[in-house]
């Protein structure tokens, strides 16, 4: 939401790459990066020069994250949901299930 977010929807600019902040993308990206793109990340991460920012968001697309994070995001959601109806004794399923939905696929 925050790097991929439009801003229209979201009612904000995200600036996580600017400030150098140790998310989701970030830590995946690391994880499947080349020597190269690590260098990328380390020259470019926490910087506020939007051409530095706008490599890490290419870099984050050539890994692919934006479907990764989907596809995270779906099976998340899906064990979340399983666990509610496993684990919610005597409470009312309901209110775990409201509390999902808010922050499943949160556009702002």
């Amino acid at each position: 939401m925050d790097c991929f977010g439009d801003p229209e929807v979201t009612g904000k600019v995200g600036t996580d790459i600017q400030d150098g902040k140790c998310s989701w993308l970030v830590v995946v990206a690391l994880q499947r990066a080349t020597p190269e793109q690590k260098k990328i990340i380390k020259d470019c991460y926490g910087c506020s020069d939007l051409e530095k920012v706008q490599k890490i968001k290419h870099l984050y697309e050539e890994l692919g994250l934006p479907a990764t994070f989907a596809t995270y995001e779906e099976e998340s959601y899906n064990l979340i949901q399983t666990h509610i109806q496993q684990i919610s004794a005597g409470l009312s399923h309901d209110l775990f299930f409201t509390l999902l939905e808010k922050i499943y696929r949160r556009e702002n």
